[in-house]
């Protein structure tokens, strides 16, 4: 992927796609997408199968 998508919700960020490890260790590729642009903080995310809008993510001290 060259080029990321640009955010939908305030027009000045992009979405960037994050990845995470399921519980077995297996990889989860773009299990999110988040704005980079503070400002916004649009994201949305796959848990379980359920699609989440604008969830607050944080990060972990893993």
């Amino acid at each position: 992927m060259d080029q990321f998508p640009d955010c939908k919700k305030c027009g000045d960020g992009l979405l960037l796609p994050l990845s995470d490890y399921g519980r077995d260790g297996a990889p989860i590729r773009y299990k999110a997408w988040v704005c980079h642009n503070p400002a916004c903080g649009f994201s949305i995310r796959i848990d379980n199968g359920e699609i989440s809008l604008g969830k607050l993510l944080r990060e972990t001290a893993r």
